[in-house]
């Protein structure tokens, strides 16, 4: 595990899990000149949320692919399947700070559109704001949601090769996740959704990364919260050199403890099929059964993109490296599929 306040020291880039997220994640810090330039057109960002919520499956998404930024939000009736999402584009639009945590807001805004994240400098509390007006036939999303920095997940932070070639120009990537318990109220198509603080929670999710022109994940995550503390999982797979560290982890109350060896296995055809996700090892070992799906399939001249997220439940079992099982009982999460040209 590195501790270390920056991602890129002299432009050396840092490989590894660190205990925390840097200071300052810039991967763009291991060039100069005209490569900078060529790189920082390369990397793709993206900071979103995954929402925990009996009720109510949403996630949300500000991302900037240089020649393209977006935000994307979604809101799922668990009990009914009902699926209202809005999106918005436009260069330029997204705001994604290096400096995260350090009093940071993160922001996408168009016409009738506003998507934002802010994070204390105390880091007692972080917040998610939306203001998104109803347009036509598509719904209106808006409300405000308090993260509670306090009593949050351990930090999941790895900074990772995903070709053979450890050199700063071979793509790689960056990612940082953590949970937070939330409270508050929002609006999602005229429906009021409360967030209970001791119940939800919202799972972040920040990628900084050069990825392979042609790329492909599989990723999927959960979490609750329990007497002593909260536990989940974030587990995917993706092309990566052998020995590679890579994202999947178990969250226990104590720690976030690496998780190796996942798979993904569907239980039947078809697009809303059970999938089974195992470890090798396993310490993981889950059904997802889906409740709603999100799909995504743009195609533009030299890029094209077949997404699909589902939300869901897990049931199942994940065990600490102390041996402490922790039963997942049809604990929400969502499972999402990724097959793109960027």
């Amino acid at each position: 595990m590195i501790t270390a306040d920056t991602l890129v020291e002299r432009r050396s880039r840092r490989w590894g899990r660190f205990t925390g997220r840097p200071d300052l994640v810039n991967p763009l810090d291991a060039f100069t000149g005209a490569r900078r330039r060529w790189e920082s057109f390369r990397l793709k960002e993206w900071i979103g949320f995954t929402l925990i919520h009996p009720e109510w499956a949403s996630s949300m998404i500000i991302q900037d692919a240089k020649y393209l930024a977006t935000s994307e939000i979604y809101g799922c009736c668990r009990a009914t399947g009902e699926l209202s999402e809005r999106s918005a584009s436009g260069r330029g639009r997204a705001q994604l700070p290096v400096r995260l945590l350090d009093g940071a807001r993160c922001i996408f805004q168009s016409d009738g559109y506003r998507l934002e994240y802010g994070f204390d400098r105390g880091h007692d509390h972080h917040r998610i704001i939306i203001d998104i007006a109803a347009s036509g036939e598509r719904a209106a999303f808006s409300g405000e949601l308090r993260l509670d920095a306090a009593r949050s997940s351990a930090a999941l932070a790895v900074s990772a090769p995903l070709r053979r070639r450890r050199t700063p120009s071979a793509p790689a990537m960056f990612t940082y996740k953590e949970i937070f318990p939330a409270e508050g109220e929002l609006t999602i198509a005229g429906h009021r959704v409360v967030f209970d603080p001791a119940r939800d929670v919202a799972i972040l999710d920040e990628h900084r990364s050069h990825l392979p022109y042609r790329t492909d994940w599989t990723w999927g995550t959960f979490a609750l919260q329990t007497g002593s503390g909260i536990v989940g999982a974030n587990f995917a797979t993706r092309p990566q050199p052998n020995g590679a560290e890579d994202e999947s982890c178990i969250w226990t109350p104590q720690a976030c403890e690496a998780l190796t060896g996942v798979t993904f296995n569907p239980l039947a055809p078809g697009r809303m099929a059970p999938t089974r996700v195992i470890s090798f090892d396993g310490r993981l070992d889950l059904v997802f059964t889906p409740q709603g799906r999100k799909d995504a399939t743009p195609q533009l001249l030299v890029a094209s993109m077949d997404y699909f997220q589902q939300c869901g439940t897990y049931q199942g079992t994940v065990r600490g490296l102390d041996g402490t099982e922790y039963p997942i009982d049809d604990v929400p999460g969502v499972l999402e599929r990724m097959h793109a040209r960027l």
